[in-house]
């Protein structure tokens, strides 16, 4: 099992997780598929993502895989009046992480992370551990913690 960045922060820092790893293909990379696969409840798996604010950047949004990121809400979370999702291309560049692999956890640089507030509603959640075909199974408070994250409605 390859040590992502990832799993190595939470290690460093002690938190309590659990690494599930799935086999997975290049067609079912979204977070409704991972949740068949390992098998959970597709409420409880995360997707992570990034985003351009028009007055703060990049931002990370972190959202049940079973629901949309509402772009209005994003952007008023993050103070911004407008937030669009960033290419595909532009993801590896600047966290680190490919798409279906991309983690709240470990990117290249800090920033901003938004946890939709239905994570608090989970004694645990699964977020990308940093690779494709493995997650992180961890306190939303944790991960809100690692990562200083904040909750709010994004859905």
């Amino acid at each position: 099992m390859p040590k992502t960045n990832a799993v190595r922060i939470l290690e460093s820092k002690r938190i309590e997780f659990d690494l599930i790893e799935y086999e997975f293909d290049d067609d079912e990379l979204d977070a409704l598929s991972v949740a068949k696969k390992i098998p959970a409840n597709p409420e409880t798996v995360f997707k992570t993502l990034v985003a351009r604010g028009d007055k703060s950047g990049i931002n990370v949004f972190v959202v049940p895989g079973n629901f949309e990121l509402n772009l209005k809400k994003a952007a008023a979370a993050s103070g911004n009046k407008k937030a669009e999702l960033i290419k595909v291309k532009e993801l590896l560049p600047l966290t680190g992480y490919v798409r279906g692999g991309c983690s709240p956890v470990g990117m290249k640089k800090n920033f901003p992370v938004f946890i939709d507030e239905t994570a608090q509603l989970f004694e645990k959640i699964y977020v990308s551990a940093g690779v494709r075909g493995m997650q992180i199974f961890i306190s939303p408070s944790d991960l809100q913690n690692i990562c200083g994250g904040e909750f709010y409605d994004l859905i």
